[in-house]
């Protein structure tokens, strides 16, 4: 996998083959399964793992410095049917949608058969502990938990005392779940600092392993609806982001398709 500086080369094969282009962002185009084998391929050389979905791709458009950590990140897979679906109109098909949500039991199961240690950082209040607790019963070695308030990413005097610790657990696997674009900025800012973990941000996941918000139904989420269901749950919070932010989405889909469109041109 390709890394930004700050990861050691581990020697795997390059994804660039494998990646497509939507708007800012590039996307892994693997399946399921391939996204567990090549964060496997990470674990012991370090690396960053995100999970980009519609919002993801609108902030990146919008946002320098979250479109330098995506840019940076070892692994980026598809986060919902939006992403599938604008690949395959812009001719780059995606195999199908490996959301961080769906992708974390199955991670923990397989790092509680290989042995890692799991640091978990962030999530609501208590949402850590018991995410732990859950993952612990699965025979997941949990090195740490931290659930720090987080004001800004950037800053080397706020993230030092949350790398100190988790420079302490040593752990393999780093969940990270403040939620974007802080997640990810984190990251990024402290990937030297992180050395051979491998960070994954998770977002709103440990709340759901916690059982402290509901996932929307499996149908929902299959026919690219997940954001009505969180909208409708979370209206207050969310109504700004999916009613005024993220319908830039098809704006940035437009664009590629134009400019692909004028590249082929005679």
């Amino acid at each position: 996998m390709n890394r930004g500086p700050g990861w050691p080369d581990a020697g795997a094969p390059s994804s660039a083959a494998m990646r497509i282009s939507l708007g800012p962002v590039q996307v892994d185009a693997l399946t399921f399964s391939q996204a567990l084998q090549a964060i496997e391929g990470l674990v012991g050389c370090g690396g960053s793992v995100f999970t980009p979905n519609v919002d993801h791709v609108v902030l990146a458009d919008e946002d320098a410095e979250f479109r330098a950590a995506y840019s940076a990140a070892s692994l980026c897979l598809a986060d919902g049917m939006p992403l599938v679906w604008a690949a395959r109109l812009l001719g780059r098909p995606l195999p199908e949608k490996v959301s961080g949500s769906d992708l974390l039991m199955p991670l923990m199961e397989l790092a509680a058969v290989r042995g890692w240690r799991v640091y978990l950082l962030g999530g609501a209040p208590g949402a850590a502990e018991k995410a732990a607790e859950v993952f612990r019963a699965r025979g997941v070695k949990v090195a740490g938990v931290d659930a720090p308030m987080l004001r800004d990413p950037r800053s080397a005097a706020e993230r030092a005392p949350i790398l100190e610790k988790i420079g302490a657990a040593a752990p393999d696997l780093l969940l990270v779940a403040f939620g974007a674009p802080k997640q990810e900025l984190f990251i990024h800012h402290s990937r030297r600092e992180l050395g051979k973990a491998v960070a994954l941000g998770i977002g709103a996941s440990l709340d759901f392993v916690a059982g402290h918000v509901r996932r929307a139904p499996r149908w929902m989420s299959e026919h690219g609806l997940e954001w009505l269901y969180r909208l409708l749950c979370e209206p207050r919070r969310l109504w700004r982001r999916y009613l005024l932010r993220d319908p830039k989405f098809a704006l940035i889909v437009w664009r590629e398709l134009i400019g692909k469109r004028a590249l082929l041109s005679p």
